[in-house]
């Protein structure tokens, strides 16, 4: 009989060898020559690496059967990737254009909801970009905010999110305008027609799973890393993202992206003056270099068109400084000298770009 590839590869170790080596080299990206040289940005990024580990076991591992689907949280306060947004819930699911899914739920008070589908992921190579999407907004729903979805390649009547045939995961966009007072959408998802548990581990599946976690590891740190290095080209600048570049990162198709990246000395504060435009959403963030969002839980590191201060005329200044200066809508470094920072549009007519200037501390 033939040797099944995989299951050879499960039982000399390759599959594990080769795993860890791949892991190991992911660690040249955080000591390459454009990545920060100092003890503190060096730790955040094995740091940063370890947490992409931990969701890239748990997408490639735990939760990587598309015939068995398990909504789950890809990036959270523990795990930060590509200016992770501090106001969503992100949910994510593994999916396949060869299956039809359901998702039922309840809508919830959150201020925004978007679904979308998705083809390939960072370091899986070939095609990346969206297959599909269905916002909040558009869903029909009972009198009890329930409502059904189909997913599926073919056209279905009622709330339908698209799939293409290389579809491979769900992406779940819960966006907060005031977390303390709203609550999300309660989703499930389920394959049409599955029945029973879902079945029992292969080597296929590890031997699989495993390659694509160290290739989404090595991936994903190259290319926030690339990101983060360009931006830094022009430091304290915030200029639009190309769109493309974000769909194909798997961006939200409603949201205008401002990047930059942002360097202060102990005595200066960067100042972002912007006039929002009429919109759904917006919100300012500030991430260390590797694009990981600070620590939201217990740093003003973020403001949205809900807690801002506006000034009469409708515009927003707002303050990065390494200590409170005492000023609207301040932003805290959280202990770093240097990271990236993103603005979000959500649905706007109009993009107007910040403009972005450094100061003195002692003169604002």
């Amino acid at each position: 009989m033939p040797v099944n590839p995989s299951a050879k590869r499960i039982m000399d170790g390759t599959s594990w060898a080769e795993f860890c080596d791949k892991l190991k080299s992911a660690g040249n990206i955080i000591l390459r020559e454009g990545s920060p040289n100092d003890p503190f940005d060096r730790a955040e990024g094995f740091r940063y690496l370890s947490r992409l580990t931990r969701v890239a076991l748990e997408s490639y591992i735990e939760f990587a059967d598309p015939a068995a689907p398990v909504l789950r949280r890809p990036a959270h306060e523990t795990v930060k990737i590509g200016a992770d947004n501090p106001d969503n819930y992100y949910q994510s699911a593994a999916i396949s254009g060869k299956y039809q899914y359901r998702i039922r739920g309840k809508r919830g008070t959150v201020h925004y909801l978007g679904l979308g589908t998705y083809v390939g992921n960072y370091g899986s190579g070939g095609r990346m970009g969206q297959s599909g999407y269905l916002e909040g907004n558009d869903l029909v729903m009972a009198p009890d905010g329930s409502f059904e979805i189909s997913v599926s390649c073919e056209k279905r009547s009622g709330n339908w999110l698209p799939m293409e045939p290389d579809t491979s995961s769900l992406i779940v966009r819960q966006t907060f305008s005031d977390r303390t007072h709203e609550t999300i959408a309660d989703l499930r998802i389920e394959r049409v027609g599955r029945e029973g548990p879902p079945d029992p581990v292969t080597p296929e599946l590890i031997d699989h799973g495993l390659a694509a976690a160290s290739a989404y590891v090595c991936g994903t740190a190259a290319l926030f890393a690339d990101w983060a290095e360009g931006f830094k080209q022009e430091i304290n600048r915030l200029p639009k993202l190309d769109p493309a570049v974000a769909r194909a990162a798997h961006g939200d198709p409603n949201i205008c992206y401002f990047h930059g990246y942002w360097e202060l000395a102990p005595d200066e504060a960067l100042l972002i003056e912007v006039t929002p435009p009429s919109c759904e959403y917006w919100n300012f963030q500030l991430n260390n270099h590797w694009m990981e969002s600070l620590d939201y839980r217990y740093h003003p590191i973020s403001v949205n068109h809900h807690t801002a201060r506006y000034h009469e005329d409708g515009s927003v200044r707002i303050v990065i400084a390494h200590a409170d200066p005492g000023k609207d809508n301040w932003i805290d470094t959280a202990g770093h000298a240097r990271g990236t920072m993103c603005l979000r549009w959500v649905r706007a007519q109009e993009h107007p770009e910040p403009i972005a200037r450094v100061v003195k501390v002692s003169d604002l």
